[in-house]
Order: C-alpha cells, then sequence, then structure tokens
C-alpha cells in the first residue's frame, strides 16, 4: 500500500443474517455525499465459506486500501475476509467477532439469552427471524412499515454456518473499530462490549436496535469515515 496515500476512499460493506445489502442504503448515500466509493457484498448466507468468498470478490475489485465493515453475522465474515491485502481497517457494527479456531456460537456462551430475537429453523437447516417478533427483536426503533418490509425481505442463513470456524482473524493484524446498539436484542449488551473490547477495537455506543445499520446510519458512516482516515496513518 501507498504510504503517501491522503486518505482512504474505498468502503465494502457486509450485511449479516436475516438480511440483505439493501439495508445499507443510508450508510452508502451518506459516504458517497463524502466522495467514498462504497461496494456493497450481498452474502449468499448459504455457508461460512461462500460468503467469505462473496466479500473476497468485492474485494478483489477494489483500486486500492478499503475499509471493511459487518454488521451482526457479517461480523464474523470480515473477520475472515479482512485478510485480503486491501483491508486497512475493520469496522464491526453490533457484530459477531470470534477469533481464530472459534466459531460464531462460541461468541455466545457465557452470556444472557435474547428471547426476543426468534429464530425459526426449517427441516432443511435455514433459520429465518419470526415475523410476529421480528420488529421487537431486530428493529424496534423502525417504523411499523419498515419493520415489516424487513421482515418480508429477509434472507435466510443456513445455520451450521455458525458452526464453522475462522481460520485467521484478520483483527490481530488490521486496527479495528466497533459500533455498538445499546438497546440491541439480537445480542446480550455484556457479550457485544467484550468482544470489542477484546480485540482492541474503538467503540463508539448508539442508542439503537439491532437494525442500527439502517436507524443510525450517521453514526455508522461517521465511523468508517474515521476509520478510513485513521488508518491512513497506520498504513505508513
Amino acid at each position: 500500500m501507498n504510504a503517501q496515500l491522503s486518505q482512504i476512499k474505498n468502503v465494502v460493506l457486509v450485511h449479516g443474517a436475516f438480511a440483505d445489502g439493501s439495508g445499507w442504503r443510508g450508510v452508502y448515500d451518506n459516504l458517497t455525499e463524502r466522495g467514498y466509493r462504497v461496494s456493497i457484498v450481498q452474502n449468499p448466507l448459504t455457508s461460512f465459506a461462500d460468503d467469505v468468498a462473496a466479500a473476497t470478490r468485492v474485494l478483489d475489485q477494489q483500486d486500492g486500501p478499503a475499509i471493511l465493515v459487518g454488521h451482526s453475522w457479517g461480523g464474523t465474515v470480515i473477520t475472515e475476509a479482512g485478510t485480503h491485502p486491501n483491508v486497512a481497517g475493520l469496522v464491526y457494527v453490533s457484530a459477531l467477532v470470534p477469533d481464530t479456531g472459534e466459531t460464531s456460537a462460541q461468541q455466545y456462551e457465557g452470556f444472557a439469552a435474547t428471547p426476543e430475537f426468534v429464530i425459526e429453523v426449517s427441516d432443511d437447516g435455514f433459520g429465518r427471524l419470526d415475523r410476529a417478533a421480528f420488529k421487537a427483536g431486530f428493529a424496534h426503533d423502525t417504523s411499523d412499515a419498515d419493520a415489516a418490509f424487513l421482515a418480508d425481505s429477509q434472507v435466510p442463513i443456513n445455520m451450521a454456518s455458525f458452526e464453522e470456524p475462522v481460520t485467521k482473524a484478520a483483527w490481530h493484524d488490521v486496527p479495528s473499530w466497533a459500533v455498538i446498539a445499546t438497546e440491541d436484542k439480537a445480542f446480550d449488551q455484556a457479550m457485544l462490549q467484550h468482544m470489542a473490547t477484546r480485540i482492541g477495537a474503538r467503540i463508539t455506543n448508539v442508542s439503537a436496535s439491532h437494525a442500527l445499520f439502517l436507524t443510525q446510519a450517521g453514526v455508522v458512516a461517521d465511523t468508517i469515515d474515521e476509520a478510513a482516515r485513521t488508518a491512513v496513518a497506520e498504513l505508513v
């Protein structure tokens, strides 16, 4: 990477489970208005390897260093995909953050259950959020109309993905930031704070639901902007 680079201008956004890339629209608009080149990964959610491959394909298309951002399950994806040479910084948005050799499922051990976040698993092993509980568990700070759209457009995830270990955690070598929703009902708050603190991430707390990528797009975009500006100095 070029040590004379004045600012990182590439951002890659990775969505989580039960969602798709359209939820990033507010973050996308905010960052593109600031002059960033923003790419959005569409995870197939069929396996951990498939999602990492999807992120890697987008990272291959970047014309220089990029900030890689992941929400929820997307945090596990960027932890693995973040070893790509184009990645200069990681931003975890209320996200899972496993270590090398750890699975996503292991991150829940020792933390409180989240009863409002109701996952229904079909016979083929794919999970989706219960529609009746969707707003309370995923997006309580959105309008009823937005919550209904998110619930009806959600993408099921292969639940076996949560049992797949990370082979190399990029956060050991790449600077990290975290935006944590303090009203998140998908993860125990202590779990989110523990994961972000463990990796030495620079943490921003914001009053929001698990859908903070939508409801707090400005805060998320500000953190990505900070990461892009700060990571430049760390490339030298």
